[in-house]
């Protein structure tokens, strides 16, 4: 067994230029081994071959069974392991889980999820961090609800004052309005405007929010707490606000920040198509991919007003004061009603 002080001894008298054998005379040692010496590239250690474990010939069997549930407690791993005739402990089964299992784990939580156009609808308020004015020299901090199409990443934002459940419900009204359509389901954290929790009953939008959702026929997935990853395309989008529209500007009030943002948004509406089709422009193709229209739609019964190719479709004064009734909200002129895919 070389000794590290024998090896670091070898190296330097190497580096003064003293022949091989003079190192051996000096170190006492043959020449055979002061060339084993420096050929190793870091110091000599004791390893020692590790002893055989009762669990290795079931190791195979434990990887299947976390593949197939990540969670699966250590107790029921082994009672099935039992059967196959293992007859060590629980302590060398956990070790071995407790390596082993954050890999499927981190597979499973983070694996890659996939779009279809019109599915999804991700909604989260964005904290902007600046102040604009207000008028009379005062200023008031800056909030955007944003909303964000996971299939093809457009977004549309409408700035408030506040967070609160009479800011955000006009605001995602707003939102759907600007993207052109009402995709399928609308996904939302548990933010106190969206969503009442009581006690330990199931999250569920607040009455307003239900009132436009219904309205719309749309459908709504309340997000379980501390799971900012189920949401990562609006979150994505947060940090692309954050980092390429913020940065070197000024604004003179929300009407400037929604016309700035609005201006370096070029990307498209609604993701009704994939790419390749909405390249290709066919009618036929549009609307082969949208997905059925509610039955309940809104304004359903009421003409619509004319309008030109592309342009999302207006309703009437009166079907449009009926879908904001439904919602809870006041008459807006002006505001157009988004239509279904």
């Amino acid at each position: 067994m070389y000794q590290v002080h024998d090896w670091s001894e070898a190296r330097r008298l190497d580096r003064e230029g003293l022949s091989k054998r003079a190192i051996a005379r000096r170190l006492e040692m043959s020449r055979t081994t002061v060339y084993r010496l420096l050929a190793l590239a870091e110091p000599p250690a004791y390893e020692r071959e590790p002893a055989a474990s009762l669990l290795d010939p079931f190791k195979g069997a434990v990887l299947e069974m976390l593949s197939e549930d990540a969670s699966v407690p250590a107790t029921v791993i082994r009672e099935h392991l039992q059967r196959a005739g293992y007859a060590g402990g629980i302590t060398i089964l956990k070790d071995y889980l407790a390596a082993v299992r954050p890999q499927f784990k981190a597979a499973r939580d983070f694996g890659r999820t996939s779009y279809a156009p019109g599915e999804l609808l991700q909604a989260d308020w964005w904290d902007t961090g600046i102040d604009v004015p207000v008028g009379k020299g005062a200023r008031r901090r800056a909030h955007g609800l944003v909303a964000t199409l996971p299939f093809s990443a457009a977004h549309a934002v409408v700035y408030t004052h506040s967070q609160t459940t009479a800011d955000a419900v006009p605001a995602l009204f707003g939102c759907l309005a600007r993207l052109g359509g009402v995709p399928a389901k609308l996904v939302v954290d548990n933010d106190t405007s969206l969503v009442v929790r009581r006690g330990h009953a199931r999250p569920r939008p607040v009455d307003e929010l239900a009132g436009l959702l219904g309205a719309l026929a749309m459908g709504c997935i309340v997000l379980p707490p501390a799971r900012p990853q189920s949401k990562g395309s609006v979150e994505r989008t947060n940090g692309y606000l954050e980092s390429s529209f913020l940065p070197l500007r000024r604004f003179a009030g929300l009407a400037d920040l929604a016309g700035a943002e609005r201006c370096l948004d070029a990307r498209g509406r609604l993701d009704a198509l994939p790419p390749a089709s909405r390249r290709a422009g066919g009618g036929g193709a549009r609307r082969r991919a949208r997905r059925a229209r509610p039955s309940a739609r809104p304004g359903a019964g009421h003409r619509p007003a004319p309008r030109g190719a592309g342009e999302p479709r207006r309703l009437r004064a009166r079907g449009r004061r009926r879908l904001l009734a439904a919602a809870g909200l006041r008459r807006a002129a002006g505001v157009r009603a988004p239509r279904p895919l």
